[in-house]
């Protein structure tokens, strides 16, 4: 029974840095139709802001603050100089944009920093454990879980409170009409982009202290999986993107857990094909619309 739990919970760590780069992508994609493939990139911004800042002398914790701020900064100028000139452009020019500005990023940041990975110290008091009867949970999974509830709680009150948030629940559903209404088309997308940014540069941290290190691709495999976890849950719904991100998690934590030894090198591919089967009995996603896969 106690390892059913531990992998319980190791789940749920995984699934909230999932959950929260799927959600980013979710927001943008709900207001402009455009999965933003340099989203990673932001993870990586995260981490070379807190690498830099701690080499300054500057305490772990106002790093964090700051390799935080600095991934909002990015996506809300990412928006207004590479995707703002082309909102108006078909479906392929913004993907293509979003390529653009993701290998830009990756070649700067290989160029100018370096292609090896820095390491960031983290803290003693992180890397422990906190033992609970029979279960050891690390101190970096409690702080997943409860940065993630913390985020999601606080959205939701956004979403469903403020004025903002309604017009952008509103222009996930129908942004043509929203538009029509009266709503500032530019302050909803800036503010997603903002509010991605914000979620990727939680969740770079959160990868980081698990990690220890920051890289050009570091933010590669957590988005490509963040991607996977948006259509799982059904593309346009931010709810589905957040379950798509813990059902990820479930499913790589239990291969990664209960597969005999001669079949972990085919985790991934068994991963991939128990999502492919979702997607088959529910095509639309876990709470997608149908009408949003037409």
């Amino acid at each position: 029974m106690e390892i059913f739990v531990q992998q319980f919970i190791n789940a749920l760590a995984l699934g909230g840095t999932y959950a929260l780069l799927a959600l980013g992508l979710a927001m943008v994609f709900s207001v402009l139709g455009l999965i933003n493939f340099a989203h990673g990139e932001l993870m990586t911004i995260t981490g070379y802001a807190m690498f830099f800042a701690i080499a300054a002398g500057i305490p772990f914790p106002i790093a964090v603050i700051l390799g935080i701020a600095a991934a909002t900064l990015a996506a809300i100028l990412m928006e207004r100089i590479a995707f703002r000139p082309v909102r108006d452009a078909n479906t392929a020019t913004m993907l293509l944009t979003s390529f653009a500005v993701s290998t830009i990023l990756h070649m700067l940041f290989q160029n100018l920093i370096s292609a090896r990975p820095k390491a960031i110290p983290v803290p003693d008091w992180m890397i422990g454990a906190i033992n609970l009867g029979g279960l050891s949970i690390g101190v970096i999974q409690v702080m997943s879980i409860t940065a993630t509830t913390l985020l999601l709680l606080a959205l939701t009150v956004f979403l469903r409170r403020s004025i903002l948030g309604i017009a952008m629940r509103a222009a996930s559903l129908d942004f043509p009409v929203t538009r029509l209404m009266g709503i500032n088309a530019n302050a909803v997308i800036a503010t997603a982009f903002g509010i991605s940014g914000l979620l990727a540069g939680v969740a770079g941290v959160l990868w980081l202290a698990q990690r220890g290190s920051v890289d050009p691709l570091m933010g590669f495999l957590p988005v490509l999986k963040a991607f996977i976890a948006v259509v799982l849950g059904g593309l346009g719904s931010l709810p589905g993107a957040v379950l798509g991100g813990f059902v990820l998690a479930f499913i790589e934590v239990s291969l990664r857990a209960f597969l005999p030894d001669d079949w972990l090198p085919f985790r991934e591919s068994i991963t991939l094909t128990l999502v492919i089967i979702l997607l088959l009995v529910r095509p639309e996603g876990l709470l997608g619309r149908k009408d949003a896969v037409r």
